[in-house]
């Protein structure tokens, strides 16, 4: 499966996943809220996801390296401050959220299965070729990196 490395932006990912969980809303059991707490809670979630979004990519134009998620090869540096020091993948964290933010918004129990779906296929196909090149191009700064800060949170 190494041919889906590096090869579908993750947003496409989330909206694949986004479309699947709004589809599916007609054929399974909802979750039992109303409709301000749905509004709340899903918002909030979003919210936080868009946010972390926004910090990462910020954080990688202040250091001048790329932000296509398909070219890592392309990075010019590692950026490990704002947002970087508490989760190595914050942009992918905030999709992960904006998708949790989706599924209460929808009221979608089935949705939640794509959640970890959706993370699986980001670490499988995203991330860790990310790190393999990343590791080659930055070495020992790199490694202390990963070793510092913890993929997801």
């Amino acid at each position: 499966m190494k041919f889906l490395e590096l090869k579908i932006p993750p947003p496409v990912v989330l909206l694949i996943c986004a479309i699947a969980i709004f589809l599916l809303r007609g054929f399974e059991p909802r979750l039992p809220l109303n409709y301000t707490f749905k509004a709340l809670i899903g918002g909030g979630f979003i919210f936080i996801g868009l946010s972390l979004d926004l910090m990462g990519l910020l954080a990688f134009q202040k250091h001048h390296t790329t932000i296509n998620p398909l070219a890592p090869k392309n990075s010019s540096a590692i950026v490990t401050d704002g947002v970087y020091k508490f989760t190595r993948n914050p942009q992918y964290l905030g999709l992960c959220l904006n998708l949790i933010g989706w599924c209460v918004i929808n009221l979608s129990c089935y949705g939640f299965i794509l959640v970890p779906a959706f993370i699986k296929y980001i670490e499988t196909f995203q991330i860790k070729p990310e790190e393999e090149i990343l590791r080659a191009k930055f070495g020992t700064v790199y490694e202390e990196y990963l070793n510092k800060v913890s993929r997801w949170i």
